[in-house]
């Protein structure tokens, strides 16, 4: 079971999604349970070699060759990208049952009266596609070379597209299309970049990069990826696909659209930031203010939303330059404390984006102004909306808590080693969070609290919902909460990469 244990989390959904359309056939509907269950054996591997790697494991490299060594992928699971590929998976794994009700719902909403096969046809068609993101962001994390990374962020593009065309809400095959274009221009301009590596150096290999320190092309290099990361993480002024596609997205996995944009922090780090210290400092004062700037931009129009859903959007560009900040810092710390805050604000949003989803799903409103009160209908999704705004408002115990705390302790150390930019960023930074808090608290107080709409009171089918969505959210919270109360569990693996770098 434990041999190719990385390959195995890549090539474990892709085989997954053809067999459940065969399966259709047999089984109907319960085919989903082939995407579901293996999911959970590929975060049950995932689990494994984390807690080998937090005993003292070594690193896992993993070199596989296909039609003979034309075709080679190497993978490495290290102290960064196996707790980020585990947090990811269990994400992936949750949502694989959460969507179940929500698909449902929209599949009549859309296509209205269809003989029983055509919904069953439509109802497998998602689980197939949604099976390529976890196959995506695998291959993302554990690639060790520039084709591989861009092979797999290649491949997120298609569920992006195809869910949305089919499953969409408001121009839902418009949607797809500008979501489509993002990501070819964003990987085009990657590609880019890895072909200057591979003419400078002769190999696409992520540790060849830093015989490029130094040197002209490594600059333009990083320029290229730049270019790449900043679309995908929607930074001021990428930002404009953001608000359309999160918020038109199927509500129930929007959160693995969080994942999709914040993962870009996690590629600077592994391809720019590790082998190019000394080169990329230049950079390090653009990106803050960037950062700075997206974090109040995306505050304040995520201030400016009554629709549910374009709430949870426009707050992801908020939070999405939180991650960017810390990592731009170039400290320990920073970096640290930047990519937890990754993880915490993946799991919370997809709480928030999923809760969206119930609300949706049982009320059928977008409006916010029109859903006051539900607290009283609907107490444990009103828990469950709390719980995600906590985490990102970087309340304890959530585990942003402790990641902003470890992050702007680096961003502070950045500004006070001599850079007085960097210190005002550092203020205003940590003064920004008050809108998150302010934004997020705000949205509990319209949405469940005040007078119940009257429509709503005697109605019987405004209540939580069944178990099956509600349950996969409470283990993505009971998750981010242990990580709150035991953040060592992942930041010494950080560590232990992060304080390799030679700053």
């Amino acid at each position: 079971m434990l041999e190719h244990i990385l390959l195995q989390t890549i090539i474990i959904p892709a085989i997954c999604a053809p067999a459940i359309i065969l399966g259709r056939r047999v089984f109907g509907k319960q085919s989903a349970w082939i995407a579901r269950l293996g999911l959970l054996y590929s975060t049950m591997l995932l689990i494994v070699a984390t807690f080998k790697l937090t005993l003292g494991g070594a690193p896992i490299v993993e070199q596989h060759h296909f039609a003979g060594p034309a075709i080679t992928l190497n993978l490495l699971g290290d102290g960064l990208s196996l707790p980020i590929a585990l947090i990811v998976n269990l994400l992936c794994s949750a949502l694989a049952f959460h969507s179940d009700r929500y698909i449902e719902h929209r599949i009549a909403a859309i296509y209205g009266e269809i003989d029983k096969k055509t919904a069953v046809n439509h109802y497998i068609r998602f689980y197939a596609l949604f099976l390529l993101f976890p196959t995506g962001f695998m291959g993302v994390c554990f690639a060790s070379n520039l084709i591989g990374i861009y092979f797999f962020l290649e491949i997120l593009p298609i569920p992006l597209f195809f869910i949305m065309a089919m499953f969409g809400y408001i121009d839902r095959v418009r949607v797809a299309m500008i979501s489509l274009m993002w990501a070819v221009f964003g990987a085009g301009f990657f590609l880019v970049g890895a072909i200057i590596v591979y003419y400078k150096t002769g190999s696409f290999a992520i540790a060849s990069i830093a015989q490029m320190a130094g040197t002209p092309a490594a600059f333009w290099t990083i320029v290229m990826f730049l270019v790449t990361i900043l679309a995908k993480m929607a930074v001021v002024p990428f930002q404009v696909w953001m608000p359309w596609v999160d918020a038109e997205y199927p509500t129930s996995i929007t959160g693995l659209l969080a994942v999709y944009a914040n993962i870009a922090v996690y590629i600077m780090l592994r391809v720019l930031i590790i082998p190019l210290t000394a080169d990329f400092q230049v950079f390090s004062l653009p990106l803050m203010i960037m950062a700075l700037i997206t974090m109040v931009y995306g505050a304040l129009l995520t201030l400016g939303q009554t629709d549910i859903k374009r709430f949870a959007a426009c707050s992801t560009i908020s939070q999405l330059a939180y991650s960017l900040l810390g990592v731009c810092s170039l400290t320990i710390a920073g970096i640290d404390g930047g990519l937890f805050f990754f993880l915490g604000h993946v799991m919370g949003k997809t709480i928030i984006f999923s809760s969206a989803a119930i609300i949706v799903y049982t009320t059928g409103i977008r409006d916010m102004r029109q859903l006051g009160g539900l607290a009283a209908k609907m107490p444990l999704t009103t828990a469950l909306w709390i719980i995600g705004a906590m985490g990102l408002a970087g309340f304890p115990p959530m585990n942003s808590f402790p990641a902003e705390w470890v992050m702007f302790t680096g961003i502070f150390k950045a500004g006070l080693m001599g850079s007085a930019a960097k210190l005002i960023i550092a203020v205003a930074g940590a003064a920004a969070i008050t809108f998150s808090v302010v934004y997020c608290f705000r949205s509990v107080k319209i949405i469940f609290f005040g007078p119940l709409n009257e429509q709503f009171a005697d109605n019987d089918q405004i209540k939580d919902p069944p178990l099956s969505m509600s349950l996969p959210l409470l283990a993505i919270a009971a998750t981010a909460i242990a990580l709150g109360l035991y953040p060592g569990i992942v930041l010494d693996l950080f560590h232990k990469v992060v304080s390799t770098i030679p700053f």
